[in-house]
């Protein structure tokens, strides 16, 4: 327990938190309501709030925490390396070994063709590089006219003003008139809520097929780049048709475009290889990377530049104008490379294709027999469940989109286990150390969830 959460009980958290903290993606006003939940220690796959109730992390903080929370080794790296060097920066032809040891290490375990990385904070902040990135690359290409980059629509990239313009969220846009200009979306491969008409094989190919019909639109000579998620996160998730990556793959190397895999969410073990686009079998020119970077220990980001971006804007003769205070942070570093070297020591990444990938996955789409779920999915350990309101009609929704997601989270943390509600889909994206044991209790939650969420709608009468 921390200092606080033992001098002042949850109600007083509550109120001074309401007094003067502003959430992300908060309605404020509602929540100050409410009380925020104060969570106060962590271990293993479990979190601890200030009324001493343990709950099952199952979006692994946000998406980050893939070594589990309380692990004494990163933060022994981290105490050591702020005894040592707490900060310097990587500014005036300056560097420290930390930036250099990681660097090293995350060329290693990235695809062939990507040697190097660019250092930030975060994955938004990765996505702004790669915006200044690829059209600063196409600039000293001799082609100016090269600016255009196309995302798709409900992916996301981060909170930033080029994140949120390269994201394809609409509730986003709609805040600070956005998206800028230059950015171009597309469908998302989202068979469920926008194939149903046809079968998955063919909705793959028709959504990838987008891309080219885009290109031709634009004019190749204007676009610089397509930016994906090789899973889109936060927008459900979307888990793309087996045909949709192989047809991407084809446009892709067919045209003079650059490919931004956003690993953000997808790398560092989450689908059961290091990288999204290596589970997808594409070959990307960038990838942002943050999250399991550090397991979210400390906020590090970065960008993964392949051998062709790199040497075309490191060979100009002329600087990158760009970058961070904390661009390859000393002690950042030094919690990636613990983090690092626990996935590799406890093969973290081959346990998620091998081991507990598969045995949660076998148990999580059993819940799609559930009354309420219109489709199970998961790849790695990312899933999700579809509520609806009637499983003889899947195209048929909840009004009010989200409420009854709401509820059926609300459910969840009481009994034990976060899911994350986006739209009416519940999504899970546990820790890698998550134990068979623990997969049982996550599925018997999410079973239990279900039957709560599913009497709370008989007796509200959103259930006929």
């Amino acid at each position: 327990m921390t200092a606080h959460s033992n001098i002042y009980p949850t109600k007083a958290l509550q109120e001074i938190d309401a007094a003067h903290h502003w959430h992300p993606f908060s309605d404020m006003k509602s929540l100050n309501e409410e009380g925020s939940r104060i969570v106060t220690s962590a271990d293993g796959v479990w979190i601890s709030d200030s009324d001493g109730k343990k709950i099952l992390d199952g979006m692994a903080g946000l998406w980050c925490v893939q070594v589990g929370h309380g692990r004494k080794e990163i933060a022994d790296a981290v105490n050591r390396q702020m005894n040592e060097l707490a900060y310097y920066n990587t500014f005036f032809k300056t560097t420290h070994p930390p930036a250099i040891a990681l660097s090293e290490k995350l060329a290693k375990l990235a695809p062939d063709h990507i040697n190097t990385v660019f250092y930030c904070s975060s994955g938004s902040e990765a996505n702004d590089t790669v915006f200044r990135m690829v059209r600063t690359y196409w600039d000293k290409m001799g082609k100016p006219d090269k600016k255009v980059i196309i995302g798709r629509w409900n992916g996301y990239h981060g909170s930033t003003l080029a994140g949120t313009s390269l994201g394809g969220m609409k509730a986003m846009h709609a805040q600070g008139d956005l998206p800028v200009s230059g950015v171009h979306h597309i469908d998302q491969p989202y068979w469920f809520g926008e194939g149903q008409d046809m079968s998955p094989e063919e909705f793959g190919v028709l959504a990838a097929r987008k891309l080219e019909e885009a290109i031709d639109e634009i004019g190749e000579d204007k676009i610089a780049a397509f930016i994906a998620e090789p899973i889109q996160g936060a927008g459900g998730v979307i888990i793309p048709p087996a045909t949709y990556w192989p047809e991407m793959r084809r446009i892709l190397e067919e045209r003079d475009i650059l490919f931004v895999s956003d690993e953000v969410i997808c790398g560092f073990g989450r689908l059961g290889e290091w990288f999204g686009s290596t589970h997808f079998g594409v070959k990307p020119d960038l990838m942002p990377i943050a999250k399991g970077l550090t397991s979210g220990y400390l906020p590090m980001g970065g960008v993964l530049v392949s051998d062709r971006v790199a040497e075309g804007l490191m060979n100009s003769g002329d600087d990158f104008n760009h970058g961070y205070t904390y661009s390859g942070h000393p002690v950042c570093a030094a919690a990636a490379l613990a983090n690092l070297e626990i996935i590799e020591r406890e093969g973290l990444v081959e346990r998620v294709k091998n081991d507990i990938g598969p045995y949660l996955q076998e148990r999580w789409l059993r819940l799609g027999d559930h009354p309420l779920v219109g489709e199970a999915r998961m790849t790695g350990l990312m899933g999700a469940l579809e509520l609806v309101p009637d499983k003889t009609d899947l195209k048929k929704t909840f009004p009010d989109t989200g409420t009854v997601g709401t509820i059926c989270r609300d459910i969840s943390f009481q009994n034990s286990m976060v899911m994350r509600a986006v739209r009416d889909s519940m999504i899970i994206s546990p820790p890698l150390v998550l134990s068979h044991e623990e997969a049982d209790f996550l599925v018997e939650s999410a079973e239990k969830t279900l039957n709560d969420t599913y009497q709370t709608l008989k007796k509200d009468g959103r259930l006929g």
